[in-house]
């Protein structure tokens, strides 16, 4: 809230931006990939639908009502095709932020500590907290971080 001048300099900030956030003790690794894997799966559904919403209403000049009612019962494919034939939007192309949403974890790196006295470096492997836009339903990001599930 410190920078919001900084990043929005024409508009007055008129309510404190709040966020939902919970913590919840999933019994299985299994569990929380699921968990997890329904999250991501739920970002991209309710992006791709308010990015079809906000076009049909931005650039189409549709009411709310109106675009509600051409959403209404469309299945991902349908959304994608609406997106690319009405506005030449390809989802697939969109940052991965608004498709997959943001995962923060710890994630091994390794720093330059300090230098020898012949300025060769040191390093050491630290856990650092990273935000990334990834996708965790497969396979891959655990293979990568298999220390994620381990602690």
């Amino acid at each position: 809230m410190k920078k919001w001048k900084e990043f929005f300099p024409q508009k007055d900030m008129r309510l404190t931006p709040s966020f939902d956030g919970r913590v919840v003790c999933y019994p299985s690794n299994v569990n929380l990939r699921d968990y997890l894997a329904w999250r991501q799966v739920d970002c991209h559904i309710n992006n791709q639908y308010n990015t079809c919403f906000w076009m049909l209403v931005l650039k189409k000049d549709k009411t709310k009502k109106e675009a509600q009612d051409i959403l209404k019962g469309t299945q991902t494919q349908d959304k994608n095709e609406l997106l690319f034939q009405q506005f030449d939007i390809n989802y697939s192309n969109l940052p991965a932020i608004f498709r997959k949403g943001s995962c923060v974890f710890r994630d091994k790196v390794e720093e330059i500590v300090k230098l020898t006295v012949n300025c060769d470096p040191v390093k050491r492997s630290k856990k650092k907290v990273v935000v990334a836009h990834c996708d965790v339903i497969g396979d891959n990001f655990w293979k990568e971080h298999p220390w994620i599930l381990d602690e």
